[in-house]
C-alpha cells in the first residue's frame, strides 16, 4: 500500500528542470528561505547595530567637545562631570526636571502625539514632520558660567536624515563646532559633511545677528561673511538640508527660546 502511494517529492525532483512549474516552485522556495534568513539576521543584529550607533553618537559628541579650543583646559579643571545634560522645554526654553535625560529617546518622542508637536509645512523647514516637546542640551560650565552648549540637531538631507551636534560658545552666538554622527548621503559628495576639512570651516561662524534673527547658512562657492559656510561641491541638496535643519533648530520652534535665555545670561545653575 505504501509503495502505491505516489512520492510527490521524488516526482518533483524527477521533473525536468525546464518545467515552468518546477522553476516557479524553486524560485518561491529560494525566496522564502532568503526572507527568513534576512529577517532572522535583522532581528538578531538589531541590538548590535543600535549599540554601535549609540557608541558613535557618544564618541562624536565627546570628540567634538574635547577638541574645541580652550575646552581641554576647562574640562581638565572641572572634571568629567562638567559635561552636564539638561532637558529643555522647547516651547519656552526653560529647563524641565520632569523628563529623565538618561531614558529619554527623542526619536520615539517624535512619534508620540502626547510627547511631540506636529509641524505645518511652513514651520517644518527641516522636514521632520513632528518635533519632540522636550530635547536634551549638553552644557560645559567654567566657574558656574556656561562656556559651551552642545545641541542635538537633525533633519532631512538629500538621501537620508542627518543627525548631528552643533556646539555654540557661551555667548549663545558663536559656533564652536559642528559634527554629524549619522547620515546616508552619497559617498564622496553629500557624505563629506563628516569630513574634518568641512567641519573645520564652522568654528567662529555666527548663528544670529544682533537682533537675534538666525542668519547662519551654507552658500555656493566661497563664504564671504560671518554667517556663511562654504557649500560642498556637487552636494547642493545635502548642503541645503544642513542649512534648513540649522534654521529650524536655532529658530523659535527649536532651541531659539533657550538660546535667547543664554544670550541674556539667564540660564539657571
Amino acid at each position: 500500500m505504501a509503495e502505491a502511494r505516489p512520492n510527490l517529492w521524488r516526482r518533483f525532483l524527477e521533473t525536468p528542470n525546464d518545467n515552468p512549474l518546477k522553476t516557479v516552485a524553486v524560485a518561491l522556495a529560494v525566496a522564502l528561505v532568503s526572507a527568513v534568513a534576512v529577517s532572522t539576521a535583522a532581528v538578531t543584529l538589531r541590538p548590535l547595530q543600535e549599540a554601535n550607533l549609540e557608541a558613535e553618537r557618544e564618541s562624536r559628541m565627546v570628540g567634538l567637545v574635547a577638541t574645541l579650543p580652550s575646552m581641554e583646559d576647562i574640562l581638565a579643571d572641572a572634571g568629567a562631570e562638567s559635561l552636564e545634560v539638561r532637558m529643555v522645554d522647547l516651547a519656552n526654553g526653560t529647563f524641565s526636571d520632569d523628563i529623565d535625560p538618561n531614558t529619554f529617546d527623542p526619536r520615539e518622542a517624535a512619534q508620540d502625539p502626547e510627547l511631540s508637536t506636529e509641524l505645518d509645512d511652513e514651520a517644518d523647514v527641516a522636514g521632520i514632520g513632528r518635533r519632540p516637546n522636550y530635547a536634551p542640551v549638553y552644557l560645559v560650565r567654567d566657574g558656574g558660567a556656561v562656556a559651551l552648549i552642545v545641541l542635538p540637531i537633525y533633519g532631512a538631507g538629500y538621501e537620508s536624515t542627518l543627525y548631528g551636534y552643533l556646539a555654540i560658545e557661551g555667548d549663545g552666538v558663536t559656533v564652536a563646532g559642528l559634527t554629524f554622527y549619522e547620515q546616508g548621503e552619497t559617498p564622496g559628495l553629500g557624505a563629506r559633511i563628516q569630513d574634518p576639512a568641512w567641519e573645520a570651516l564652522w568654528p567662529g561662524k555666527e548663528i544670529a545677528d544682533e537682533t537675534g534673527a538666525v542668519r547662519i547658512t551654507i552658500v555656493r562657492g566661497t563664504a564671504t561673511g560671518p554667517y556663511e559656510v562654504d557649500g560642498i561641491t556637487g552636494a547642493t541638496r545635502t548642503s541645503t538640508g544642513v542649512s534648513n535643519l540649522l534654521q529650524f533648530w536655532l529658530g523659535e520652534d527649536g532651541f531659539g527660546p533657550f538660546l535667547e535665555l543664554v544670550r541674556a545670561g539667564e540660564v539657571p545653575p
